[in-house]
């Protein structure tokens, strides 16, 4: 964090004038990294509490507390008190971020925006000093550290903006400013607190707050919800849309000639009367709308289309996100981060032309959370496009995902349920043969990175 005065950073928090210009060099929300010269955000949690940790902090060096009550120990003075400690870390965020002038991407979408926002740190790294989103810190403290890291060195920065409830993301792209918008899709994440996709495409759309008059937005043109909100005029006149796809002719940016293996995609990259062949080493076709998301973007802020198009291919996967391991004699799709209907959908559509040479291929998909009333049809679906996907086997892992086991084996998938993570691994040594692979998919909740873990013999399953 680049040195700015308390009294800058905490304005319209605190009180004009009651706070001085000492230089604030962090701002934390863990008792463990508290250190001279920063500022602790006290967090009320489930199972631990900042504010028990306030008086401790300001022992350690913290010129002050931002609180959302007063904590015995702390001196009015070093107390900044604040209805919504999540809604004082986005305040800080903005104010810092106003201390510098990158060209910045917003990325929000209900899948693929973690990989989206790689493919935008790839482009974006060719042509300058670079800060992404780090794993997926998008929400009200995660996005505000991302901020927190801008410096008068940065020229491009990728911010990810994830939501639980309408007004988060209008929140955080007012916070970021984005020079760029970028939308994915509309699916059905969150579908349990926000109660339809029409909801959620409002929630999605309020990234276009943040961004200038005339600042590009990326959007899919081939998403059924996006076109709706184009059609139905909700995306503001004053933004430049810039529509990518791979089945709408209108599209600005289009793929074409795809081709796949399991080293990635290549394909054409059309962008009016130009013309770019692209390779990315990323599996799927849901990948080739994330490279064009962050072409679009990134083309749209003025940079070299042929150079933006040739850094699609610096594209590196991150966390547990369809990473390709070997191991124990099996080649392991790892995709455990988490899962939705559609980003199920997209992974089992990739496992399905993947080449798993004389092996077989298998699935070990888990539990979708969140889905809320969707839940049971929606795990039905997955069973169903697990049949289509030339499995020789499914192992189903939680409890909502026992229709998922019911559905596959009525469309002549072999298929088992496991209640439990036990069960579930010894299922899979039942199955699998040195050679085959292995697609592993759930929500993160699921973990199912555990259960790989022993199966690698890496770890004993607890």
């Amino acid at each position: 964090m680049y040195p700015i005065p308390l009294n800058q950073l905490l304005a319209g928090l605190a009180q004009a004038g009651s706070l001085g210009g000492e230089a604030v060099t962090a701002v934390v929300t863990d008792s463990r990294k508290v250190q001279p010269g920063c500022v602790f955000v006290c967090f009320p949690g489930q199972r631990v509490d900042g504010h028990d940790y306030a008086a401790a902090a300001i022992e350690g060096g913290a010129l002050c507390v931002v609180a959302e009550h007063p904590v015995e120990g702390v001196p009015a003075e070093k107390l900044v008190l604040t209805p919504s400690s999540h809604k004082a870390m986005v305040r800080m965020g903005a104010n810092y971020r106003m201390l510098f002038a990158p060209k910045m991407i917003g990325v929000t979408g209900s899948v693929g925006k973690t990989t989206t926002k790689e493919f935008c740190y790839a482009v974006l790294s060719a042509f300058g000093e670079t800060i992404k989103t780090e794993g997926n810190q998008n929400n009200e403290i995660g996005m505000p550290n991302t901020l927190f890291r801008l410096a008068p060195t940065t020229q491009y920065a990728v911010v990810e903006m994830g939501m639980s409830a309408l007004g988060e993301i209008e929140r955080l792209s007012r916070a970021a400013r984005p020079s760029a918008g970028l939308i994915t899709c509309i699916g059905v994440s969150h579908m349990e607190s926000l109660g339809s996709r029409e909801n959620i495409l409002k929630a999605k759309l309020e990234i276009c707050a943040g961004l200038p008059d005339g600042a590009p937005l990326a959007l899919n043109a081939d998403d059924e919800y996006l076109c709706k909100a184009k059609e139905q005029g909700l995306i503001p006149a004053r933004l430049r849309p810039v529509w990518y796809g791979v089945e709408a002719p209108w599209a600005d940016v289009r793929a074409e000639a795809i081709e796949s293996s399991p080293e990635g995609e290549r394909f054409t990259l059309a962008d009016g009367d130009e013309r770019f062949e692209v390779r990315i080493p990323a599996m799927g076709r849901h990948n080739v709308y994330n490279a064009l998301a962050a072409y679009a973007a990134a083309s749209r802020l003025g940079l070299d289309k042929a150079k933006c198009a040739a850094a699609l291919a610096n594209y590196e996967a991150t966390g547990m996100r369809q990473h390709v391991v070997k191991k124990a004699g099996l080649t392991v799709v790892e995709d455990c981060y988490n899962a939705s209907p559609d980003s199920m959908k997209a992974s089992l559509s990739m496992f399905s032309a993947f080449d798993a040479g004389s092996g077989k291929k298998y699935a070990l998909l888990g539990d979708m959370l969140e889905l809320g009333a969707i839940s049971e049809e929606a795990h039905r679906q997955v069973g169903r496009w697990a049949a289509e996907a030339h499995l020789a086997g499914l192992v189903a892992l939680g409890a909502e995902s026992k229709v998922m086991a019911e559905e596959a084996e009525k469309a002549g998938l072999a298929a088992v349920h496991c209640d439990t993570p036990a069960a579930a691994l010894e299922a899979l040594k039942g199955l699998l043969k040195p050679g085959d692979a292995l697609l592993a998919k759930a929500s993160r909740g699921m973990k199912l990175e555990n259960i790989l873990k022993a199966l690698y013999g890496e770890e004993t399953l607890q």
